[in-house]
C-alpha cells in the first residue's frame, strides 16, 4: 500500500526516466522469478516507489542492498523502510563499485533512459553477476534476447549472449506503471552461460563485435577487414553482414584475427 500513496505524493522526473511500477500481479510476478534460483546476495536498481523492495527487504537470510540516484526518493524510502538503513547506496549505478566482494543477484525496473548503459555495466561485472531479473523498454529487453537474422539483433544482443542466457519472460503493459510510459516493457532473465563461449580473449571479442556492427550494412570483408589478413578476409563467411552471423560464429571468428 505504501508504494501507492508514495505515486501520489512525489515528484516524477522525466530526466531520470522514471515510471513507477503500481501492478501488484506484475511486481508477484517479478519475484516468483527471482525466487526460482537461490541467491544470497542481492542488488535492487532503482527501488523509486519500492514497488519491488517492500518484497525484497522481507526475505530472510540475504544480504539485500539498493541503489538510488534520486535524493528524494532515498529519503522516502528510509522513512517508509526504516530497515533499509545502511542497505540505500546514495549514488548512480553506472558509475558506483560494486556492492559485494562476492557473487550476487540484481534485480530492477530499470530506468528506461539508461537501460542499454546499466546492461553494458553488468557486462563489466560478468564475473561476479550470478542472476539479473530486470524490466526494460520492451525494445531493449527484444534487443538483448533476440537472435541472428532479427533486425534489432546488435552489439548488445551479441555482447551480453557472449556471457550470459537471455530468455523473454514476458510483457508488461503501460498501464502497470504511474505515469504510464507511451512503450510497452518486457522483463527478462540473464544467467551465465552453462559453457563458456571460445574466443581468443574477450577483447578480441568485444572488438570485433564493436567492429562488425559500426558498418552493418556493409559486408564483414568491407566492415572488418582491419582486423585480418587479406586470405582471411577471402572465406566466404565475410559475404555477410554482421547480423547474420550467430554469437558463436564471433566467437570463432576471434581465433582468426591478427
Amino acid at each position: 500500500m505504501q508504494n501507492i500513496i508514495f505515486v501520489f505524493m512525489i515528484t516524477f522526473k522525466k530526466s531520470l526516466g522514471q515510471h513507477f511500477l503500481i501492478d501488484e500481479e506484475i511486481t508477484r510476478n517479478i519475484i516468483s522469478v527471482l525466487n526460482q534460483r537461490s541467491y544470497s546476495r542481492l542488488l535492487e536498481i532503482g527501488p523509486g516507489g519500492a514497488a519491488l523492495t517492500k518484497y525484497l527487504v522481507q526475505i530472510p537470510g540475504i544480504d539485500f542492498k539498493c541503489v538510488e540516484v534520486d535524493e528524494e526518493k532515498v529519503n522516502w524510502l528510509l522513512k517508509a523502510y526504516p530497515q533499509l538503513i545502511g542497505k540505500v547506496i546514495s549514488s548512480d549505478f553506472l558509475i558506483m563499485e560494486k556492492p559485494f566482494d562476492d557473487p550476487f543477484t540484481i534485480i530492477g525496473n530499470f530506468p528506461y533512459n539508461i537501460s542499454t548503459q546499466i546492461l553494458f555495466k553488468i557486462l563489466e561485472w560478468r564475473n561476479e553477476v550470478q542472476t539479473v531479473i530486470g524490466m526494460f523498454q520492451k525494445e531493449v529487453a527484444e534487443r538483448a534476447a533476440s537472435g541472428e537474422g532479427n533486425k534489432v539483433y546488435g552489439v548488445l544482443s551479441v555482447l551480453i549472449q557472449g556471457f550470459f542466457e537471455v530468455e523473454y519472460l514476458f510483457d508488461v503493459h503501460e498501464t502497470a506503471f504511474k505515469p504510464p510510459p507511451k512503450i510497452k516493457s518486457g522483463v527478462i532473465r540473464l544467467s551465465p552461460r552453462n559453457k563458456m563461449l571460445p574466443m581468443k580473449s574477450e577483447r578480441a571479442f568485444f572488438v570485433l563485435v564493436k567492429t562488425a556492427f559500426n558498418q552493418r550494412r556493409k559486408t564483414l570483408r568491407n566492415a572488418v577487414k582491419s582486423l585480418f589478413e587479406t586470405e582471411v578476409l577471402s572465406d566466404d563467411l565475410f559475404n555477410k553482414r554482421a547480423e547474420q552471423l550467430s554469437v558463436e560464429e564471433f566467437g570463432a571468428l576471434t581465433f582468426r584475427m591478427k
